[in-house]
């Protein structure tokens, strides 16, 4: 849960006021000095914003030059802006490094429309002579403007859409073709594999940073651009963190289940020849299993992301969605160019599917956290599915996928079986949840999935009601509701004080 945010002011009135000390005129440097004085006030009572205390640290330096008029404080003018200007780049540049390698700090201010410039100057006064008073001097007033429009405005006006200009995601098509070409030459000749060790190794590293890439574009994606502006005390948010892995896992998962990558454009590679099982071919597994552990690694729940992109796709209406298009469309074309089912590509994605969960239980020191992926897939592909089977190829697939993972579980594949049997009962119309037949079907559901918890598959446990005096009374029995049992000490339950939790699961 994300704890409430800590701002300085009392409302944005006070902000406004200093917004306005801040920029107005730029001789009016007792405007400014109130300025500095009120975020020094802020910054003693609660930790400032980034954007807050770069400002205040150029306004500081901007005071000290309009007073100063000894020329020993020539050089100390230098160093004070380029410290300044350099804590304001490194501050909204290291937050975003959020990937398992290293971005370069020009791609990251790109994304944030920072000017290039100044990472160039940042650079000079870090590691060569430091730059000109004049060239500081520029570079402070656009880093104030660049401030104005990127936090100031916005903050004070969150509904007016934020003047900072939203860079495009690079596409990740280029690289997933070329590690594959790479991957496909040196699985058909073992001897390219030191040769192309290195590009490979550089552009799964490339992969990852697209990963980084996405993350800081999924704040802009949905709706602004984030600039790192929360509090200090919020960075580390957990849940802001797997926001932005969630989104960034689910635009690679979008790019990985599209024909060409991990399922062939040629549909005689896509599956074994007399293939009755979900089973990948082997070219594919040595193609793709790299990456796909690398990311793994890098990121635990990616399997759970491409499965459900993958279920996703296979629910997905096709021929529904076609054809409002075509009645949208202005012209009608006579040919015979309608929607086809490509039940090749249905099965290799489920194939996928197969893999990646059997993949996960690979490993037998992670057995506890692959039953768990496994459940949370499981539960993810029902979810989408929803409980109506239809007859088409990608809902075979999908329930294909559905038996092959619940073979081991005899108590799942029940469930899963009862889920998907008389779904002609199941009506849309409103009639059928006016009179109950829906409800009834559904209640009748519940029960039986309820007493599979139970042991040996009962639905209900009978047992001798009890008088107050705990004694029996003779031919008085309990029937408890379906899905409840009365718990026993062969079930591991003993007598103990209020509040202790006994195990008798």
């Amino acid at each position: 849960m994300r704890l409430p945010r800590r701002v300085p002011w009392k409302d944005l009135s006070e902000l406004e006021q200093v917004c306005g000390w801040v920029y107005t005129e730029e001789n009016d440097l007792d405007a400014k000095r109130l300025a500095v004085n009120r975020l020094a006030a802020w910054k003693a009572s609660v930790p400032l914003p980034h954007a807050l205390e770069s400002a205040h640290a150029i306004l500081s330096v901007v005071l000290e030059d309009g007073t100063s008029t000894m020329s020993s404080s020539y050089l100390l003018l230098r160093m004070s802006y380029a410290s300044a200007l350099i804590r304001l780049v490194n501050g909204l540049v290291d937050p975003l490094q959020l990937g398992a390698y290293a971005r370069s700090i020009n791609s990251i201010a790109q994304q944030l429309g920072l000017p290039t410039w100044f990472v160039e100057l940042r650079h000079a006064a870090t590691h060569e002579d430091l730059p000109s008073l004049e060239v500081l001097r520029d570079a402070a007033r656009e880093a104030m403007v660049w401030l104005l429009h990127n936090y100031f405005l916005p903050t004070l006006n969150p509904s007016m859409p934020s003047s900072a200009p939203a860079h495009a995601l690079r596409p990740l098509e280029p690289l997933l073709k070329q590690y594959k070409m790479l991957m496909k030459a040196t699985t058909r000749d073992a001897t390219l594999r030191v040769t192309y060790r290195s590009e490979i190794t550089k552009l799964m590293r490339d992969i990852e940073r697209w990963i980084a890439e996405a993350k800081v574009a999924s704040a802009s994606a949905v709706g602004g651009v984030d600039f790192g502006w929360a509090d200090p005390q919020d960075e580390g948010n957990s849940d802001e963190e797997d926001a932005r892995e969630k989104w960034a896992l689910d635009r690679l998962s979008a790019v990985l289940i599209q024909r060409g990558m991990l399922v062939p454009l040629s549909r005689k590679k896509r599956l074994s020849p007399g293939q009755t099982a979900l089973v990948l071919p082997r070219s594919l597994v040595l193609i793709w299993s790299p990456l796909l552990s690398q990311l793994r690694n890098l990121h635990p729940s990616i399997p759970l992301h491409l499965v459900s992109a993958i279920v996703a796709q296979l629910s997905r209406p096709a021929a529904a969605s076609d054809a409002n298009a075509a009645f949208q469309s202005e012209t009608v074309s006579l040919a015979e160019d309608g929607p086809k089912t490509d039940r090749s590509y249905d099965l290799c994605l489920a194939s996928w599917a197969k893999w990646l969960v059997d993949d996960c239980t690979s490993s037998p020191s992670e057995a506890d956290e692959a039953e768990d992926i496994r459940d949370a897939i499981i539960v993810r592909i029902v979810t989408v599915l929803g409980p109506v089977l239809t007859a088409s190829s990608s809902s075979k697939a999908v329930a294909a996928l559905l038996h092959a993972l619940s073979a081991e579980r005899p108590s799942l594949a029940t469930a899963l079986s009862l889920l998907s049997r008389d779904s002609s009962q199941i009506s849309l119309l409103p009639q059928a949840w006016e009179d109950g037949t829906v409800m009834n079907l559904m209640e009748s559901r519940l029960n039986t999935l309820l007493a599979l918890s139970g042991p040996n598959g009962r639905r209900g446990t009978e047992d001798v009601a009890m008088d107050e005096s705990g004694g029996a009374e003779k031919g008085k029995v309990l029937q408890l509701p379906a899905g409840w049992r009365k718990l026993s000490e062969r079930d591991g339950w003993r007598p103990a004080p209020v509040g202790m939790y006994i195990d008798c699961w």
